[in-house]
């Protein structure tokens, strides 16, 4: 099974990338760790009070999203797709059977951090460098189109997104591993594919 990780801050593409690879490289999955935010009363209490509740660790599903990618892993099989609700901070699930599966594309704001405890098993990992004003606007357009928030309060979140995504490996000693890419706009993702993704 081969694995390609995309990370990078709020509104930076992840998920319009990893629709692009996916079209491209085929018999492939993608996981959004947006999917996978807790649920449940305690949840509903935490992201009211907790600044940036939905972009730390406390927020994240890990147990469910470490058991989805190990049957993916393991059997090259995915039976449930899931959808989560930020409104009413739920997950949908949806009986989606994908068979034949060659690759894993793992995307979104935890996706780094879950590819840290992966000690030996090879991977490709992407990380989208572009401008903050940009991601900006990107995620207060679709904060209030799908997420039912205020122009002023998609703002402020995304602020405190930014401010928490950078800061999590900061002064951190991360082993470089010679399969990691910054992507920009400018970074041709063609040839990436090409001269890399083809060959593991």
């Amino acid at each position: 099974m081969k694995i390609i990780f995309i990370s990078g801050p709020s509104g930076s593409g992840k998920t319009t990338l990893s629709n692009q690879l996916i079209v491209k490289i085929k018999n492939g999955i993608i996981l959004s760790t947006d999917n996978y935010y807790k649920t449940g009363l305690i949840s509903k209490l935490l992201s009211q009070v907790v600044d940036g509740y939905f972009d730390k660790r406390l927020s994240f599903n890990y147990k469910l999203f470490k058991k989805d990618f190990n049957y993916i892993l393991n059997n090259g099989t995915s039976i449930n797709e899931r959808s989560y609700d930020f409104e009413k901070k739920t997950i949908n699930n949806f009986l989606n059977k994908k068979n034949n599966l060659n690759f894993i594309i793992i995307e979104g704001i935890f996706a780094k951090e879950f590819s840290r405890t992966l000690c030996n098993q090879k991977y490709y990992f992407l990380e989208l460098k572009i401008n903050k004003n940009e991601c900006m606007k990107r995620v207060v357009q679709r904060d209030i189109k799908e997420r039912g928030k205020a122009k002023k309060q998609a703002e402020d979140d995304f602020f405190k997104s930014w401010g928490v995504y950078y800061q999590k490996f900061k002064n951190k000693n991360i082993k470089n591993n010679p399969n990691e890419f910054t992507i920009t706009k400018n970074t041709n993702i063609e040839k990436i594919i090409k001269n890399y993704l083809n060959e593991f």
